[in-house]
């Protein structure tokens, strides 16, 4: 992990925390491990990293520990919550509803719940999207389920509409799980509220099934999708070693990051190209991915290729700049046009070849988490809880340095996290598909 420059980690509160913690019994014990305000995590933990810190004006940069405090903002028995999930479908997003839920009722003694239905639609007066009560009962069993049992929409709404939504409602605590555009929504819609002066507390839960969410180390469905990557490189290969001169190809998520595909090349070693966007590649030429492709088979007869959606874009003419409802670059299909591409070049030498191209996205996106997500998504949920009780806004729960923190929306908004070239995990991939740079001389 690279030096990491952040200059303010300060995470803002709605007001003093003079409410003592329901997690407390009456004498003042609890079987909880309390925070304080104090305990800190440290952003750079490298020994380079932190004497160079140590030379600079100030303490070194640290987040605020996550977790419960004894003393918290809202009353428990007077609070109204509001839950909303925004963007993709991503695995996990049902557990984390159903570890807000749980410890929000049992723990927090919550018993106004909101769901709001179908993302930020749901706070729109037009849409007229039902609000879902949500109770233990309501999420009992929606673990084995995939998606979102609240729906799910993409696109901007009205900032002013959603706070509008929010008075009506009397919300104290809003969480957001959403990917990039739903925290950049969310400091907008946090900013507004602390313009009006409102006690309303905005905690953000980071979903990216790419990984590519800046500050936080891991997201939740990641290793969902790795996992499930996996058993499609497997069909790939056996398919491809099945056929002469067979060829495999896998698209896998990965807009604008390839944490995915790199890191399913590693869980599964079949793998003999990885195509990212982060590492620019030719198709033609003497080193470009073509050459390399027709040496793999004439060697080994068969390849498996790993490419991830956002790879190789400027081979398309008309990326013109048009965008989804989010906002998004629509992208063009790397993995049809690469599938052309190979058929095209070797029809042109008389090299007859058997594409076999694989498109697992949509199935992996809404599948239920795996053991290991399922755990970090309850992690993720509770730590939410216990920020919003005590105040906290403008807030998302990450993972840093094995410990959950809390991190300011707007930096984890500021950049987008990528695959390193020159980084560790890159590094693992070339060594273990043994490929080399695909990059003509200028």
């Amino acid at each position: 992990m690279h030096h990491i420059e952040i200059t303010d980690t300060g995470i803002t509160e709605i007001g003093k925390a003079s409410v003592t913690s329901p997690l407390l019994n009456g004498d003042g014990t609890s079987h909880q491990s309390f925070i304080e305000e104090k305990d800190r995590v440290l952003v750079n933990i490298r020994l380079e990293e932190i004497e160079a810190d140590l030379q600079k004006e100030g303490p070194l940069a640290s987040f605020e520990l996550a977790g419960p405090r004894r003393k918290i903002y809202f009353d428990s028995s007077k609070l109204r919550c509001a839950l909303v999930t925004c963007g993709g479908l991503c695995p996990g997003l049902n557990d984390i509803i159903r570890s807000i839920v749980l410890e929000l009722y049992y723990h927090y003694g919550v018993r106004t719940i909101y769901g709001m239905r179908y993302g930020l639609q749901g706070f729109i007066p037009k849409y007229g999207h039902d609000v879902m009560d949500l109770e233990p009962a309501s999420v009992a069993g929606i673990l084995d389920r995939g998606g979102s049992i609240l729906g799910s929409s993409r696109g901007p709404q009205e900032i002013g509409e959603i706070v509008d939504c929010l008075e009506r409602m009397n919300i104290g605590i809003l969480f957001m799980v959403g990917g990039d555009g739903t925290l950049r929504a969310a400091v907008k819609i946090a900013d507004e509220i602390l313009q009006r002066n409102l006690k309303i507390s905005v905690v953000g839960i980071p979903k990216t099934i790419d990984n590519d969410i800046y500050m936080i180390s891991r997201s939740f469905g990641f290793e969902t999708a790795v996992d499930v990557s996996t058993q499609a490189i497997i069909g790939a290969h056996n398919e491809a070693a099945g056929y002469p001169n067979g060829i495999g190809l896998i698209k896998l998520m990965g807009r604008h990051s390839g944490f995915i595909a790199a890191t399913a090349a590693l869980a599964q070693q079949d793998v003999n190209f990885v195509l990212i966007p982060e590492v620019d590649f030719d198709l033609e030429g003497p080193n470009g991915f073509l050459a390399a492709l027709e040496k793999r088979l004439a060697l080994r007869g068969h390849a498996v290729i790993v490419v991830a959606e956002g790879a190789g874009q400027k081979f398309f003419e008309n990326n013109g700049g048009e965008t989804d409802e989010s906002g998004n670059i629509r992208l063009s299909d790397i993995g049809i046009y690469l599938k052309g591409a190979m058929a095209k070049y070797f029809k042109g030498k008389g090299i007859e070849v058997n594409i076999k191209y694989i498109d697992p996205s949509y199935m992996i996106r809404s599948l239920p988490a795996n053991a290991n997500d399922s755990v970090f998504c309850g992690f993720l949920g509770r730590n939410a809880v216990h920020a919003g009780m005590a105040g906290k806004t403008k807030v998302v729960i990450g993972r840093w340095n094995n410990h959950f923190v809390h991190i300011p929306m707007e930096a984890a908004t500021s950049r987008r996290k990528q695959v390193s070239p020159t980084g560790e995990l890159w590094s693992a991939v070339m060594e273990t598909t043994g490929q080399l740079p695909m990059k003509n001389p200028a």
